[in-house]
């Protein structure tokens, strides 16, 4: 499962330059509203120091890191849910993200303006706050005329006409969907309307460079991350010592970049396990909890729908056993059936037939 992440701002905040700086994609950086119209995309490697410590021992043709795709969108004002600026189309954009990272502005630069006049994150956080409630309320009192007619010919509708009510009164109040109390079968109820505030959120804030390392206050409960755009540009064409030196001189001990797809998998629950073999070592994606079968899907829809057990072997007990041989003969090769639930960093081997 590839993570997708949105990253939003106001305009001018150093969005589409951080983006440019992780993604190591070019993109237009410019002093003005709206310099990204169209949002810009880039996939990057989860970085991940296992892959190599297992590839040293499987020796594969190749690596294959998991990914994350992070989706830079046009940046917000005040009115985008009645259209203003590009509003609309921001909103659209952010409704196929699975996150939402909102970038802050905490540097200082006099030649960038701000599209508010000054710099305030805890007034910035706020202006999107209730842009994506005001468009998640145009939904939801869309939808409710819609209920109400259908849940007159089919009853089993009345119960999901009541969520959505209820969660109209909740928005309305000022709040995200997200923290709306809700049953695993009116979290159902709602699904289908994709609402903005459904999605979890990370603060990342765009710092100077001698503030890459600070702890920062919270804001709307959620403590923002550090990242200096600068920095994260200065590491682009460093090779791995280079950078483990210059960020360990700038007082941090991961990129900007790692501690952000760390945070997002925090909040989204996810973790990996690994395929190796001589052709490739390889990462996937699963979500905390997810047992051998779903894992198995991850691959091949055939691997979970035919699934027979899991060969598993535990990370450490992998590298302590110099591989599958040695591990097998340590005894720690273990045969896991359908409700096994995977571990971090387990590596797999599936058999299955179909």
């Amino acid at each position: 499962m590839a993570l997708s992440i949105g990253i939003v701002g106001l305009p001018n905040v150093g969005k589409s330059t951080l983006f440019t700086a992780l993604t190591r994609k070019g993109g237009l950086a410019a002093n003005y509203p709206f310099a990204t119209i169209e949002p810009n995309v880039g996939v990057v490697e989860v970085p991940d120091e296992r892959l190599q410590k297992l590839a040293d021992i499987a020796k594969p043709e190749r690596i294959m890191p998991a990914t994350v795709e992070f989706v830079d969108i046009a940046g917000l004002v005040k009115g985008a849910n009645k259209g203003e600026g590009l509003g609309n189309q921001f909103l659209a954009n952010i409704r196929e993200t699975d996150a939402i990272v909102e970038v802050l502005r905490y540097f200082s630069d006099e030649d960038v303006i701000h599209v508010e006049g000054k710099s305030d994150p805890e007034r910035d956080v706020d202006i999107i706050k209730t842009e994506l409630i005001l468009a998640d309320l145009a939904t939801v009192e869309k939808a409710i005329p819609r209920l109400e007619k259908d849940a007159k010919r089919d009853k089993a509708l009345a119960a999901k006409l009541e969520t959505v009510r209820r969660l109209e009164v909740w928005l309305n109040e000022g709040h995200r969907a997200l923290r709306f109390e809700m049953t695993d079968v009116e979290r159902d109820h709602i699904y289908d309307l994709h609402l903005l505030t459904m999605k979890p959120m990370l603060y990342v804030a765009n710092v100077d460079e001698d503030k890459a390392a600070a702890v920062l206050d919270p804001i709307d409960g959620v403590v923002p991350i550090p990242i200096s755009a600068k920095v994260e540009s200065e590491i682009i064409d460093m090779d791995p010592s280079e950078t483990k030196e210059f960020l360990e001189m700038m007082g941090l001990e991961q990129s900007g970049l790692e501690r952000l797809i760390k945070a997002a998998y925090q909040l989204l629950g996810l973790q990996s396990y690994f395929t190796a073999g001589e052709i490739e070592v390889r990462a996937w994606t699963i979500p905390v909890g997810a047992k051998a079968p779903q894992a198995a899907g991850v691959i091949h829809t055939d691997f979970e729908r035919g699934f027979i057990k899991a060969e598993t072997i535990g990370y450490n007990d992998y590298i302590a056993g110099s591989g599958e041989a040695g591990a097998r003969a340590a005894g720690k090769l273990r045969l896991e059936g359908k409700d096994y639930v995977v571990q971090d960093g387990d590596v797999m081997h599936f058999k299955f037939n179909v």
